[in-house]
């Protein structure tokens, strides 16, 4: 995978990425977690910036640091890394969840997973972290253009595609409505959506929003044909973002996961 992570560093110095707020300074998030380990993948839109920065936007040092930067490895452009800061940059993505995770956000995904045994966490490490989009932005994906995000995909599409196919991923889990919809759009299928109703959000004076499952299987990504299928499992509420995803919702999304997956790994 260190080619696919040189192509994704030599990337920052296109100046398209500075117009879609991406924080170029800051290196591409390959994985988090070692995704040669692994055999489960949860799936999100990018990295936030608070993998890079504090609440004061102060650039995270020492042993705050989750990912290197063009400070950390003394480079004063991406142009003039080497083998050895890429070996760098790609040990802190192995080793995320053993340093200093954003455990506020990744916490509750790994409660969803935990149904199958695999976690990001000590002992397990048989599950990691990916992102349709490998790097980190200064705002929200929401708070980014229409054009921003499309560009953001044409640019990196096809690394998701590219990093599976060398991985032992056999599930990959889909973190929201927006992600569903990118991947489904970038692999040309149409997962199986299912209503869900345990899963409905209450709402004051509404039936609340409901909830869908998706299932499928994905062979390519962007073009990239991958060596096996991999089977795909998704829920329409972004965990860490939707109002009012209570923790019986999220104790049923963790029994559905669990049940799909044994079906997938037996």
């Amino acid at each position: 995978m260190t080619e696919e992570l040189v192509n994704l560093v030599e990337r920052l110095s296109d100046p398209k990425l500075r117009k879609a707020e991406v924080i170029t300074w800051g290196c591409p998030i390959m994985s988090f977690g070692n995704l040669s380990n692994s055999k489960i993948a949860t799936l999100g839109l990018n990295p936030s910036n608070r993998e890079f920065v504090d609440e004061n936007g102060n650039e995270l040092d020492g042993n705050k640091r989750r990912f290197h930067t063009l400070y950390s490895l003394g480079l004063k452009k991406w142009s003039e890394a080497d083998k050895t800061h890429i070996d760098l940059i790609a040990e802190l993505c192995d080793e995320y969840f053993y340093r200093n995770p954003y455990d506020g956000w990744f916490k509750r995904l790994d409660y969803l997973i935990s149904g199958t045994s695999m976690s990001y966490y000590f002992p397990s490490g048989e599950a990691c972290h990916l992102d349709l989009i490998p790097y980190a932005t200064s705002c929200k994906w929401t708070d980014l253009s229409p054009e921003q995000r499309s560009l953001l995909l044409q640019l990196t599409g096809d690394t998701l595609g590219l990093l599976l196919r060398q991985s032992p991923v056999q599930l990959l889990v889909l973190n929201g409505q927006t992600v569903v919809d990118h991947l489904q759009k970038i692999s040309n299928i149409q997962l199986r959506r299912t209503h869900m109703p345990s899963w409905t959000l209450p709402r004051k004076g509404t039936d609340g929003v409901a909830g869908y499952s998706y299932v499928g299987k994905i062979n390519q990504i962007a073009g990239v044909e991958l060596n096996q299928p991999i089977a795909v499992l998704g829920y329409n509420h972004n965990i860490q973002s939707s109002f009012g995803v209570t923790s019986q919702v999220q104790t049923s999304i963790r029994g559905w996961i669990s049940k799909k997956a044994k079906e997938i790994f037996e």
